[in-house]
């Protein structure tokens, strides 16, 4: 049996991200810290981290951190259904914090807003992975979190798939960037928008190649990119003439989010991309995770395209 002080350490280590910081965290010092693993990886005859400029977690590292998750959520869940959920700190009502995989066009819009009420009535900490909408399973897959926004439909091994609805992107730009890529009859030329840049969040943002293909035939075209992973940043580029970009209605119309001025323009009016997101989350979660589950469907359902819309 691994030695719960020795997954507790693996688990810290890759949360903090050093060794120094879950020193910190764990009240140890970084030399303690480093035998802690010494002695996990010793226990089972494998390594756990590969270091580097960035730790990564071996195959076997991220099984013992999986499990760990799962089990300090269930350990909770226990101590609940046994009426020993009395522990404060400093007279208040203990908090709990629950990891999570959610794309920045969903969190920036409706995700922390119809979430933050359950957050604060069941003393919910978030600890949020921001990734791509298609890479966000990854991290469930790997148990670093308990729940993701993914448009992965299919259910991963002991998870559930719920549909959460459509978030709809179009294409923008200045009007400055549209006099460039549209021909003397006002119609967009195809060749033109491909000399102009492109804003895209990160590397593993396909929307732009998607949008491409589906409108104008156009498979894996090469043009130049402006890469913004920051969305207020993103949003900002477009916004500055630094290129085109999809951005999604309900960015646009989140009450919290920046508001576009009047001079962006659809590039092609009329056209966008429906992109179906899903909540993924463990079959079996704890309480207090489930009331999680159920506001991230209550916002979604408000927020995002249904079926019948």
């Amino acid at each position: 049996m691994i030695e719960d002080k020795l997954a507790k350490s693996l688990f810290t280590v890759v949360n903090e991200g050093s060794f120094q910081a879950a020193a910190r965290v764990l009240n140890l010092t970084p030399a303690a810290v480093t035998q802690r693993i010494k002695a996990l990886e010793a226990q089972i005859g494998a390594r756990v981290l590969v270091r580097g400029k960035q730790l990564r977690l071996t195959p076997q590292g991220k099984a013992i951190v999986a499990f760990h998750h799962k089990n300090e959520l269930l350990q909770d869940e226990l101590l609940r259904a046994l009426n020993l959920d009395a522990q404060t700190y400093h007279g208040n009502k203990r908090w709990r914090t629950l990891r999570v995989a959610v794309n920045a066009d969903s969190i920036a819009s409706w995700f922390l807003p119809g979430v933050a009420d359950a957050l604060g009535q069941q003393h919910l900490l978030l600890d949020v992975v921001i990734d791509d909408q298609d890479h966000t399973h990854e991290a469930l897959r790997t148990g670093e979190v308990m729940g993701c926004v993914t448009t992965l439909a299919e259910a991963m091994p002991g998870c559930v798939a719920e549909p959460l609805g459509v978030m709809r992107y179009r294409a923008l730009a200045t009007s400055e960037i549209m006099t460039r890529v549209q021909t003397s009859a006002g119609r967009l030329s195809a060749h033109r928008l491909l000399a102009q840049p492109a804003v895209i969040f990160n590397r593993k943002d396909a929307i732009h190649d998607r949008f491409l293909e589906r409108f104008l035939k156009l498979q894996s075209p090469a043009y130049p990119k402006h890469f913004v992973p920051a969305l207020d940043a993103f949003e900002a580029a477009i916004d500055l003439g630094l290129g085109w970009g999809l951005v999604p209605d309900a960015v646009r119309a989140s009450p919290s989010g920046k508001k576009p001025t009047a001079k962006l323009q659809e590039v092609m009016p009329g056209c966008y991309l429906d992109v179906q997101l899903y909540w993924q989350h463990w079959q079996q979660e704890p309480r207090h995770a489930a009331a999680l589950t159920q506001a991230v469907k209550a916002a979604a359902m408000a927020s995002l395209l249904q079926a019948d819309d």
